[in-house]
């Protein structure tokens, strides 16, 4: 089968963005005897250039990862030089890694596509910021999920939310899981770790408690400040640390809210620390020297960030209204989203139980073994199949 694939979203910095490039590349060293055709809107990485793989550069004034987000939108003659790109290929079939960068296909081509989720749905006030990006995003997904002969996404949770908030049959959605890059692994070096706090901007003094991801109001960071606020003089030596990007990458952000609630809280003063995007072996070094992750969302597809601290031997607390407390099983703790003492008291009480930390960190081991980018291409390629099979 010639399997085309959406691959312009290699490039974010996201968690799709990362999904797509450890999908693509455990899809090519699997193959199947399938042949790949990928389409992308920048020059194309070396990973790329393999044998069964081709790649169609298709020239666009702007590249769908600085268009194709909640504050902008791609030109029309950017969307049309997409579809005429993939209808001059002999196809089987076009797969979407991230329905985000979605655009029409010409003719009968049979299309699949991945939500990561329905958070846009779910939480609309939170996503955006103009009732104008709601509605172009509703409209899209419209187009997309009515053209699409497969739907894939990345947890049971997310299926859920997807059946619930888009009304979609569970019937046509798979589900796959996803994987963590090799980068990610225990670091056990003391000077390693002190070495990517000092980079971080994290003081070397204390123990961390960590959060990873996008900056934005349904990461739901407000709950985590006021809860770490509750119990931060019973626990003088923690600090916390938020790791992601300020700017949001286009997408909605409150990172100079957060910023303004962590400086006017005097018991969070210099206990918090905004350290902005830092390099994947910085990240591995800083989950390992973390007391645990905590992941509050209100929602999550998946959590990617949380299967990079499992595989670092770093439990995770979890909003039990999220993917990722299906994705960490017994790997962590879990709390109610919208109140702050729950979080509260889950860091509290990792922090306070060597015995239960210690045995959270083997099973987090344990836990991270069943999450591989090989897994997670068997699983999508096994989809693509059943969807190529029944046309």
């Amino acid at each position: 089968m010639r399997i085309g694939i959406d691959a312009s979203c290699w490039w974010n910095r996201r968690g799709f963005g990362r999904f797509t490039r450890g999908l693509l590349r455990a899809m090519f060293a699997a193959s199947r005897g399938h042949r790949f055709c990928l389409f992308v809107d920048q020059p194309p990485e070396p990973e790329m250039t393999q044998g069964d793989v081709r790649v169609v550069e298709v020239k666009t004034a702007r590249a769908v990862t600085k268009s194709a987000v909640a504050a902008d939108h791609r030109s029309l003659r950017d969307i049309l030089s997409f579809s005429r790109a993939v209808a001059r290929e002999p196809l089987d079939l076009l797969f979407f890694p991230a329905v985000y960068s979605w655009f029409p296909v010409v003719g009968r081509l049979p299309t699949v596509v991945t939500p990561h989720d329905a958070i846009a749905e779910h939480f609309p006030d939170l996503i955006f910021a103009s009732w104008r990006e709601r509605l172009f995003w509703s409209l899209k997904m419209r187009l997309a999920y009515r053209r699409a002969a497969g739907i894939i996404t990345v947890s049971n949770a997310a299926k859920r939310e997807i059946v619930d908030y888009i009304g979609l049959n569970p019937q046509r959605i798979d589900v796959i899981c996803e994987g963590v890059d090799a980068c990610f692994h225990p670091v056990t070096a003391v000077e390693l770790r002190a070495a990517a706090r000092r980079r971080a901007g994290i003081p070397a003094d204390g123990r961390i408690v960590l959060y990873v991801g996008g900056i934005a109001p349904h990461k739901n960071l407000v709950n985590l400040l006021a809860g770490f606020a509750a119990i931060a003089s019973d626990v003088p030596d923690l600090r916390l640390a938020i790791v992601g990007d300020p700017h949001g990458d286009g997408f909605l952000s409150n990172y100079q809210d957060m910023v303004m609630r962590a400086g006017s809280d005097a018991s969070l003063s210099g206990r918090v620390h905004f350290t902005g995007f830092i390099s994947d072996g910085d990240l591995a070094a800083v989950y390992s020297d973390a007391l645990a992750l905590v992941f509050p969302s209100f929602s999550e597809g998946f959590g990617l960030p949380a299967v990079e601290a499992l595989t670092c031997g770093t439990p995770v607390l979890a909003s039990q209204a999220s993917a990722v407390a299906e994705v960490i099983g017994a790997a962590g703790l879990t709390f109610n989203p919208h109140r702050p003492n729950e979080i509260g008291q889950q860091i509290f009480r990792l922090a306070n139980e060597p015995t239960t930390l210690s045995t959270m960190r083997k099973k987090a081991l344990e836990r991270a073994r069943h999450y591989t980018w090989s897994r997670a291409a068997d699983l999508t390629l096994t989809s693509l199949e059943r969807c190529a099979s029944k046309l």
